[in-house]
């Protein structure tokens, strides 16, 4: 089958999700003709990516959240004014990703969360089939238990998941736990999509706390807990512009520039981890039996961090105060039911994408809107 990807481009969970994708289906027999990536001005792609996958990659622009000006949390205000403006671009983005997939061969599309795919199928209704993947798609589980937080932040991030998925004949959700299937939304529970990498790593216990924050604003609070606690080693990864490779502030902090090979090296050997609850690196860190303090920077990665918390896995703060990542882990034991889990999910994703699809009969999908058409605009 010839398989073309359509990824969110924003932190490293869908990308490395999508490496380990493409690695699943190639042995398998399938070929991933292309990888199409959203990209933003404020986001680069990682070196790691381009090394790692091996269908051509081609850009498109993609809406993003802009942080707030302390460079923390996101900014709903900032960010749906930067959109706003840059709607005519996302309309040429739409018209070149649907001419990628009626031109590229594909005879399945697999959307790695990327809001242009979904509005794609709305507008344009790709003859193409939509598999939809990514831990978001469990909070439109039935069975899924969400947070204490704002009623409408919770409202806007299951209309925008249900934005990204339009279109899509099944959603293959990402979790921490085997939950059943939620038939009538279509939505099959999957476990999270690991790098082999990571499966073939075995964590030993160092002496040094490891981090990664997806807005380098929260560096903030790292250099403030470490001038406090000097004498315990730090070392944090961030996708900081004009910055270092290593940012070494004194002999015992040391900001990293992100690389996956590094990363990974220094999450098997680390204490504990601290992070901003992306899915990807929490499952990581779960998986090589790592202490977490999870310091979300926006409404979904507050879903995360309080679903993971629900397993045992860490604790959840509103800065990284690491003196509770310390004390958690002086008593913190590995879930080995999760690693069980996890190293099913080879058989269990290629089920539903050879098995349970049946594309060829599956019946179309239903939009909430009535068909649209909008002119082609040549990019």
């Amino acid at each position: 089958m010839k398989i073309l990807f359509i990824v969110q481009g924003e932190g490293r969970g869908h990308l490395t999700q999508a490496i380990t994708m493409e690695e699943l289906l190639r042995r398998n027999g399938h070929e991933v003709v292309e990888v199409l990536v959203g990209k933003s001005n404020s986001r680069r792609l990682p070196g790691f990516f381009n090394r790692s996958i091996q269908a051509p990659v081609k850009r498109f622009l993609s809406p993003n959240f802009l942080p707030t000006p302390a460079n923390k949390r996101v900014s709903l205000s900032r960010s749906v004014a930067y959109n706003t403006i840059k709607l005519p671009a996302y309309v040429k983005s739409m018209n070149y990703i649907h001419h990628r997939i009626e031109e590229s061969g594909a005879e399945l599309v697999i959307n790695f969360y990327e809001l242009l795919t979904g509005l794609t199928y709305l507008l344009y209704r790709p003859s193409v089939p939509q598999i939809s993947i990514g831990h978001q798609y469990l909070f439109l589980h039935r069975d899924f238990e969400f947070p204490g937080k704002s009623s409408f932040n919770l409202w806007l991030l299951r209309f925008f998941t249900r934005l990204t998925c339009l279109g899509a004949q099944q959603k293959l959700a990402l979790s921490f736990r085997e939950m059943e299937d939620d038939e009538e939304a279509h939505i099959h529970v999957v476990p999270p999509l690991l790098r082999r990498d990571v499966l073939s790593c075995e964590g030993t216990a160092g002496d040094y706390l490891h981090g990664y924050m997806v807005n380098a604003g929260f560096g903030e609070s790292v250099r403030d807990w470490h001038n406090a606690h000097p004498e315990v080693p730090l070392h944090f990864f961030w996708d900081k512009q004009d910055e270092e490779e290593v940012c070494r502030v004194d002999d015992t902090l040391s900001f990293h520039q992100i690389d996956d090979v590094k990363f990974l090296r220094y999450m098997a050997g680390c204490k504990a981890y601290a992070t901003t609850a992306g899915f990807e690196s929490v499952c990581e860190a779960m998986y090589l039996g790592k202490p977490l303090l999870m310091v979300p920077a926006h409404i979904e990665q507050d879903c995360n961090a309080y679903d993971a918390a629900l397993t045992g896995a860490g604790v959840v703060s509103d800065e990284f105060d690491l003196e509770r990542l310390l004390e958690f882990s002086e008593n913190y034991r590995p879930d080995a039911a999760f690693r069980y889990w996890v190293r099913s999910c080879d058989w269990r994703i290629l089920r539903h994408i050879e098995n349970d699809m049946s594309l060829s009969h599956y019946p179309t999908p239903v939009f909430p809107y009535p068909h649209c058409n909008i002119p082609d605009i040549v990019l």
